[in-house]
């Protein structure tokens, strides 16, 4: 797992990564931080989202997926179905371990395997999660792989 300080976003259209992954809840909401980046900047995603079944807790796992087309660049964005809902208190964990080992794991057998893969703190942001139980089960699926934790530059605003 290669680590680097940025924005993901950016990294996509400057055609640093074939395929690019996020976490989603189950509801079809994109309304805060990356998912909320995503929506505006790659309405195609969100549309992908938008055409599964809001509230059904068997995406968990899943995911679906977008081709991303620019002018110069072309990658793939998948929204990753590793929470249920976005709801909660502060210090809610919305994050679904079994659901990001899950979608990982798919993710590993769905995609070719010299594909150039970026991603945030997937489920260790706004779902709470714990990173140090998420960073192993990545790696254990895309290990041996080009894939690239992006830890977002906190002196950019979204």
């Amino acid at each position: 797992m290669h680590k680097i300080h940025g924005d993901l976003l950016t990294l996509a259209k400057e055609g640093r990564f074939d395929l690019i992954v996020h976490g989603c809840n189950c509801l079809c909401a994109m309304g805060k931080g990356i998912a909320l980046d995503i929506k505006n900047q790659f309405p195609e995603a969100y549309a992908a989202d938008r055409a599964t079944v809001r509230g059904e807790r068997t995406k968990l796992g899943t995911y679906s997926k977008a081709l991303i087309e620019r002018p110069n660049v072309a990658f793939t964005i998948v929204n990753a179905y590793t929470q249920f809902d976005y709801r909660g208190k502060p210090d809610t964990v919305n994050a679904d371990y079994d659901a990001i080992d899950q979608v990982f794991g798919r993710i590993a057998q769905d995609f070719p395997a010299h594909l150039r893969i970026g991603y945030p703190l997937i489920g260790a942001g706004l779902a709470g999660g714990d990173w140090t139980l998420i960073e192993p089960m990545i790696e254990r699926h895309l290990g041996g792989r080009d894939h690239t934790l992006v830890i977002y530059d906190q002196s950019k605003s979204r």
